[in-house]
Formats: C-alpha cells, structure tokens, sequence
C-alpha cells in the first residue's frame, strides 16, 4: 500500500539553539572584533572601567550574551540587525522562547543595553531594529575599531561554538568566567593580573575576578605559572606573581607582554 501523502505533517522541524546561533554567527568567518574600551578606559596610569562593569555588577550574563550575538551579527555597514525577539530568545536557549514572557525578557534587555548607549533601537516589521553604537558607551556610532586604529580584541566564534562535553561555550562559562575571558583575550600571553587590582582597572571586585580567573583554568582555556623575583625585605626572601596565557581555542594569542599591567 502506497503511503498517503495528503495530510502535511503537524509537526514541523523547528530550529534548534545551535541551529540559531550558527546562523547568526554565520557572517563572521573567524571571530568578532570589540573595543578594549568596552573593558577598560582612561590612561595606563589612571584606569577606568569600562561597560562590561555594569555588566558583571549587576549580573547581567543575559543581556552580555545579546549584546554580544547582536555585535556579531550586524557584521557589515549600516552596522545593524532586526530579527524577531523569538529568535534572540531561542539563540539564548530560553524555554518557549515564543511565548509573550521570553519576548518580554528580550525587549527589557535590549532596554538595558540602549539605556548604556550601546544600542539604538527603532522598529522595522514590527521588530526591533538593533543599530549598534561605540562598544565605550559614548553613543557615538558604531564604526570597526580596526578601520579607526582603535585598540580591539577579538572574541573567537569557538566562543559560540563546541565546548567540554558537547556543549557550547557561551553556555558552558559562566559570568565572571566570560568577563575575565574577555579581559584575557585584550592582554598577552603571560599575562599578570593580580585580583586585588581589578577593581581599579576593571569595575570587577577581587573576589568575583578571582572566581572568573579560577573558573577558567578549571576549563583548561588559561594556564598559570609562578614567576619568582627576588625581595631582600620579605620575610621569604622572594615574592611570586600568577602568569596567565589562555589556551585552545582561546590562545595562546602569539603577543608579548610589554606591559604587565593592560
């Protein structure tokens, strides 16, 4: 007996997180550039912290990763994205991400990144029309740092992709695990960041630096060794300070540490 063919399956294949993330990432070959002045500002001997504080103290991993798919996805001029907030939600991994409450959630992020001047929005087929601006919360708009000279760093689409176990990066780290990761990838190898410090450079407390920097060489993405030098007036004789260098698919990044400091 022939198989009836007449009646159009009631479930169709719907798009998977991964699927989505793929496709809004799909633009950027190897990774995304970012401003050091989203982590850092001011001068080298008189430091400001940059958006990402406001981030990390008011534990805003959701809106991070948004505003982070959204730098990758408007990869070319007018710098821009609009895609339905079911989308960004699903890219996300929220659970019924069509529902009104995960659309909801969406547009309060998006809020929160306008009200930092990181985005403009306006609407486009009743969705949200996402303008990037200047990742150092300026307003200014949105021009690639590596076309102005600007110092960048480059988030690598690993970020986005497999990680330990099957799973993904993004969904694998967690807040002060990718605040530190970004703080790494704008360093050099062997790089000294005492936690103590971070507070001053970065907005980031000491402790939540230490959990980030901890969480990392948990994962194997940063190594660490002691760098030792002589101290005639400590009690030891010596102080040592933590050396870091990310790891695949991370680093090494292949620079030298001129300043031990940024």
């Amino acid at each position: 007996m022939s198989e009836d063919k007449s009646h159009p399956s009631l479930d169709p294949p719907v798009a998977t997180v991964d699927e989505t993330v793929d496709e809004i990432m799909a633009a950027r070959r190897l990774s995304t550039p970012l401003r050091r002045s989203f982590l850092q500002q001011g001068t080298s001997t008189d430091p400001e912290p940059g958006p990402l504080q406001e981030f990390v103290t008011n534990g805003d991993h959701r809106g991070l990763l948004l505003y982070l798919l959204a730098l990758g996805k408007a990869s070319a001029e007018p710098w821009d994205t609009a895609l339905a907030a079911t989308v960004w939600a699903r890219a996300l991994g929220m659970e019924l991400p069509e529902t009104a409450t995960a659309t909801s959630t969406i547009s309060k992020a998006w809020k929160r990144l306008e009200d930092r001047n990181l985005i403009r929005r306006s609407r486009y087929k009743r969705r949200a029309h996402i303008h990037m601006l200047r990742e150092d919360g300026s307003g200014d708009p949105y021009e690639p740092p590596g076309q102005v000279k600007e110092p960048y760093l480059q988030l690598p689409n690993a970020f986005w992709q497999l990680g330990p176990d099957e799973d993904r990066w993004y969904r694998v780290l967690n807040l002060p695990e990718v605040a530190m990761l970004l703080i790494a990838l704008s360093l050099s190898d062997d790089f000294r960041l005492p936690a103590k410090d971070v507070p001053d450079w970065y907005g980031i407390s000491a402790d939540t630096a230490g959990r980030g920097l901890r969480g990392l060489i948990g994962h194997d993405l940063l190594a660490v060794h002691k760098h030792f030098k002589t101290a005639p007036l400590s009690p030891a004789g010596y102080t040592a300070d933590n050396l870091y260098t990310l790891q695949q698919p991370f680093g090494p990044l292949g620079r030298s540490q001129r300043r031990r400091r940024r």
